[in-house]
């Protein structure tokens, strides 16, 4: 892939968490921390200080604004559209049955981790995928961002379409992987009661694991305290 860290990638844990930070509802909790999150990303310098400083220019406006309004944009940006889904599953295969397979494989693929997803999350919400690959080391961490690059590219695109600050998380986490953005052609959406629509079998996998107003807070995929025994795949710790 080209990738420019594979040899020595930089650690990135606390900045990857950030970002999947970044990506959830912006709901008052996350407001309330917008200065430790500055923080965290410069402490550990991971991103050049232009992506950085692009990232300040979100994490202000996110505290600038009204809340009604941040909460609207994200709502908009996020839940009106396949291009800039978070739900990486959804730019491969839609609606179509694999989907669901792909999503058991990216689950065991947190298992073998010893991570377990809690209840209501989706295994490719980016967020949650973003918080396993915080918990590997840092050349892994690379090499798994660097598969779903081309996926982050795309939601990349589409954000700079609607020139939307969002997109200097997909733009940190390009340069995480090491891999540069590349142009996309980004069609026009479908109205979104037309485009969001799902077959039975998949009901709700778009919307579970976004957080909205009046919405339980998620939880995020933790590691097994030692001794319990999931009942299920997907349980939470």
């Amino acid at each position: 892939m080209g990738n420019l860290f594979k040899a020595s990638p930089p650690p990135a844990s606390r900045t990857l968490r950030v970002l999947a930070r970044l990506l959830g509802y912006p709901d008052a909790e996350l407001r309330a921390n917008l200065s430790a999150m500055s923080q965290a990303l410069h402490d550990e310098a991971a991103l050049s200080k232009q992506r950085l400083a692009e990232l300040d220019a979100l994490l202000a406006q996110l505290g600038r604004l009204d809340a009604l309004d941040v909460e609207a944009d994200y709502v908009q940006l996020f839940d009106s559209g396949r291009r800039t889904s978070l739900h990486l599953f959804e730019h491969v295969h839609g609606d179509s049955r694999e989907r669901g397979p792909a999503m058991i494989d990216l689950a065991q693929t947190y298992e073998k981790g010893d991570l377990y997803l809690a209840e209501g999350e989706m295994p490719d919400h980016l967020p949650v995928v973003l918080e396993f690959a915080s918990t590997q080391p840092p050349r892994e961490a690379t090499g798994f961002l660097g598969e779903i690059a081309h996926l982050i590219n795309v939601i990349f695109n589409a954000l700079e379409k609607r020139e939307s600050r969002y997109a200097s998380v997909m733009g940190a986490l390009l340069d995480l992987a090491g891999e540069p953005s590349r142009p996309v052609q980004i069609a026009d959406e479908e109205p979104i009661d037309e485009s969001w629509e799902e077959p039975a079998a998949f009901d709700g996998c778009h919307s579970t694991g976004q957080e909205r107003p009046g919405d339980a807070k998620p939880v995020h995929i933790v590691r097994r305290p030692a001794g319990s025994d999931p009942q299920r795949s997907g349980a939470s710790a």
